[in-house]
């Protein structure tokens, strides 16, 4: 199989696991997205650095020059950093899973 066919093969399927998914990834990032909007209002940032810190922890990783004070805020941030830790799992779940189409391993 040429490069162009299988580039072709892996887009096609990751088309189609990602319809799969999409619910949920969408509903992670929503999730993160309004509890950055939480955090950002306990600690008085402003949207740039909420949106940076949410970034960051839900990417696990975490500079340490933002860092919530305040208890609830604490608790929200470690909620970011596990959805970061799916959303990365779930993006990595699609690709192998594209690739596995490509190749013609699918158990269908």
């Amino acid at each position: 199989m040429n490069p162009r066919d299988s580039r072709q093969r892996f887009v096609q399927s990751l088309g189609m696991t990602v319809r799969i998914v999409w619910p949920i990834l969408s509903g992670l990032l929503v999730f993160i997205v309004g509890l950055r909007l939480i955090i950002g209002f306990l600690e008085g940032w402003s949207a740039q650095e909420s949106l940076y810190f949410s970034l960051v922890t839900g990417l696990t990783i975490g500079y340490g020059d933002l860092a919530p004070k305040s208890l609830l805020a604490r608790v929200l941030a470690i909620f970011i950093g596990m959805c970061g830790i799916i959303l990365t799992g779930l993006v990595v779940a699609v690709a192998v899973e594209a690739l596995k189409g490509v190749r013609g391993e699918r158990g269908e």
